[in-house]
């Protein structure tokens, strides 16, 4: 049983901001991060580059899913066929290229339209292959992530630990970008480690005032991925730290980005979509909780108004977060008290718990 969505033009996406860092405002297309500006979500494609169906698909997915920015790994010439194909059909979305070693290829993608370019400039090939590339940027008013990674960390970087290490990479290639004057820059600093990446990202919000792209990279799979992700990320962004994000996960790139969204909401950040609260469950449950939290999660998964949804098994909490829930469902002796802006509306049998929620949640959206 399933509610459908609400239309995506009347949703607000960001409920709150707290105040945190204090950072340079960048524009990536048509949205603006740091400064004041809420937390993005990325994702990047995982499809294959050349296949632009494949591409096109993997994109409105992840835009259904609530991504904000899309990067795509520009590797060969093939890939710029697909990417000037998906600049004309997603003409509103920002889009950035992922570019190593061959600047040229940095170049054709500045001259298709991309929103932004990904690089590592110790892969490029030189200073003059970099100053090209900031050339062209600088000519169409492109921004330049500076992305490095713990595990293509350039030789004779300065530092004592891999977290200074890859601080002082990044800072190092700013500056170099700077010289050739331009400053409309990102940076991220990455490693799989999830205390180096925190440690190196804590560096450079010390050092430098321009936007912080966050990720764990190499996290790992599904639930691994989403422990690093959520150890290091959360960290952070209960710091203030952080202008956008990618939960990087060796899964289907859709799942990075409800993580994100699960994330920014459970740090408070940003909320979208419906937070359903659940106790574990005990000795004291008379209700098959597990199973209708899960038939609760898919039906309302679709959603993107931000709402929140107790699913309870007992009265000890379950009338309580009922009080602080949008709905509430608190359960007891095969019934189910059914709960709107804290107040008891109705009791029906555990059966039929999930229409009657469905029904109450629907006439609110």
């Amino acid at each position: 049983m399933k509610i459908p969505p609400i239309l995506d033009s009347k949703v607000n996406h960001t409920w709150s901001y707290f105040g945190g860092r204090e950072c340079k405002t960048i524009k990536i297309g048509n949205i603006k991060i740091g400064g004041k500006n809420p937390v993005a979500v990325q994702s990047m494609l995982n499809a294959d580059s050349s296949n632009f169906r494949e591409s096109s698909k993997q994109i409105q997915d992840l835009l259904e899913a609530g991504c904000e920015i899309v990067r795509i790994a520009v590797p060969n010439e093939e890939s710029l066929t697909t990417l000037r194909k998906l600049r004309k059909k997603f003409e509103q979305i920002p889009l950035v290229a992922d570019i190593h070693f061959d600047h040229k290829l940095a170049l054709q993608a500045i001259e298709i339209g991309v929103d932004k370019i990904r690089i590592n400039p110790g892969n490029l090939g030189g200073d003059k292959n970099l100053k090209e590339v900031v050339e062209a940027c600088k000519k169409k008013r492109i921004p330049i992530r500076v992305g490095v990674n713990g595990g293509s960390l350039e030789k004779g970087v300065k530092g004592k630990t891999l977290a200074e290490k890859l601080a002082n990479s990044a800072l190092e290639n700013v500056r170099k970008i700077e010289k050739l004057g331009w400053k409309e820059i990102v940076i991220s600093a990455k490693a799989s480690d999830v205390r180096t990446s925190v440690e190196a990202y804590r560096l450079l919000a010390k050092k430098t005032k321009y936007p912080l792209h966050l990720g764990i990279t190499e996290a790992g799979g599904k639930q691994a991925g989403l422990i690093k992700s959520a150890a290091g990320l959360g960290s952070l962004l209960l710091d203030g730290i952080g202008s956008t994000l990618r939960i990087s996960l060796t899964a289907n790139p859709v799942e990075e980005v409800k993580a994100a969204w699960d994330l920014l909401r459970a740090c408070g950040v940003r909320s979208r979509g419906v937070d359903v609260i659940s106790c574990p469950t005990c000795g004291r449950c008379e209700v098959d909780l597990i199973s209708l939290v899960e038939k609760v999660e898919k039906a309302v998964e679709k959603i993107q108004k931000p709402l929140k949804i107790a699913v309870m098994g007992c009265v000890v909490n379950g009338v309580g977060e009922s009080k602080h829930a949008d709905f509430a469902l608190v359960g007891g002796k095969k019934m189910f008290g059914i709960y709107a802006k804290g107040k008891l509306i109705s009791t029906v049998q555990e059966k039929d718990a999930l229409k009657r929620l469905v029904e109450v949640v629907a006439v609110d959206i």
